[in-house]
């Protein structure tokens, strides 16, 4: 089978390249040159020249063909103008979801299979797994690693030509494997940082792009003026950290962003009670298998890439995928991932539109 390895020059692309080698495919690696920032010196976000140059000598250990693609385009304007756009609207959107979704797994492997290669391999933790229905994808055997969150947006197609190796393996075994092998990736370090905002100030690249839009951060239980922001679009639901308010609550409890209005530039904060939600609203849905309808089933939840999965129930009313939740999630935000789970498989996933705060 011929492979196409997407090689991001750390240490579990580059097992999963050999292992690739070592089942017996015409294995090819590629390097993806995503966004300009990859030139910056220090940066713990993926695909910088510094990865490029480890994919490519992991590469040549392994004797296989490397090529470097240019996907910069494509990754400004369905991640990063994507990014600009759902946070000026007062959402909170999951670049390295969206990543996988657009680039990844859409123009990465839309490429590839028009050069004729049969499937993707990723580094990803997660499995694939034959059904009764048609391909499946599971949680990875590493809790801690598992990335079928990330995942969660992959159809079925794509899953019938994506390979993820390293599913069934902890981070520490591949690490291991990796130095016996003689990878010089074997103790590099995991990336962190957004790709595209290198130094980590999320705030500082919105306020760069997006200009100042100075409002007001007002006590949600009180309607009095607490402090002052230089943009809303800096703050997301459930933030507590960063507010600078300069009115103690008369409680004497921390307070948290509740809300933010981005048409009137209010950001609201209070106690963290009014942070729990019961139901989730989410728009443009997408199934790895069978499509959920309009009867209700049960499921879990899950609304953060390491957050707990939550028992719900799930069903499809008017194209949006609603979710009542078992027990409440706190501090969700707009615009953030949600993926349905079966057990360790993944049903589907879609965009957080809105929730249903908690009446008490």
């Amino acid at each position: 089978m011929k492979v196409l390895t997407a090689m991001s020059g750390g240490v579990d692309s580059s097992v999963t390249a050999a292992r690739m080698v070592d089942a017996g495919h015409e294995v090819t690696g590629v390097h993806l040159a995503l966004s300009k920032s990859s030139s910056v010196p220090g940066s713990r976000g993926c695909c910088t020249l510094d990865d490029a140059r480890d994919a490519r000598r992991v590469a040549d250990k392994l004797d296989i063909p490397f090529y470097v693609w240019d996907l910069s385009e494509q990754f400004r304007e369905e991640v990063m103008n994507n990014f600009l756009e759902e946070y000026s609207h007062g959402h909170t959107p999951n670049p390295c979801l969206r990543c996988n979704e657009k680039i990844k797994f859409l123009a990465l492997l839309d490429r590839a299979l028009d050069l004729g290669f049969d499937a993707v391999a990723t580094g990803h933790y997660a499995q694939v797994v034959d059904g009764s229905l048609g391909k499946e994808l599971h949680r990875a055997v590493d809790p801690e690693k598992d990335q079928s969150y990330v995942l969660g947006m992959l159809e079925q197609w794509q899953l019938e030509h994506s390979l993820f190796p390293l599913g069934g393996n902890t981070k520490s075994e591949v690490r291991i494997e990796a130095e016996q092998r003689g990878l010089l990736t074997a103790k590099k370090p995991d990336s962190h940082d957004i790709c595209f905002i290198p130094d980590g100030d999320t705030a500082g690249f919105l306020r760069s792009k997006l200009g100042d839009q100075p409002g007001e951060i007002v006590d949600i239980e009180t309607g009095q003026v607490i402090a002052e922001h230089e943009g809303a679009f800096g703050y997301t639901i459930g933030q507590r950290r960063g507010l600078d308010l300069r009115v103690p609550a008369v409680d004497g409890k921390p307070r948290y962003v509740v809300d933010v209005d981005i048409a009137t530039r209010k950001v609201f904060v209070g106690p963290p009670v009014l942070l729990d939600v019961d139901q989730i609203v989410g728009v443009r849905p997408t199934w790895t298998n069978v499509a959920v309808s309009d009867e209700s089933i049960a499921c879990f939840a899950q609304v953060r890439a390491h957050g707990a999965p939550v028992p719900a129930r799930a069903r499809v009313l008017n194209g949006e995928l609603v979710v009542d939740l078992d027990e409440p999630i706190r501090g969700l935000a707009t615009g953030q991932g949600m993926v349905l789970f079966d057990g360790t498989r993944v049903i589907g996933s879609a965009t957080v539109e809105r929730t249903r705060r908690v009446v008490r």
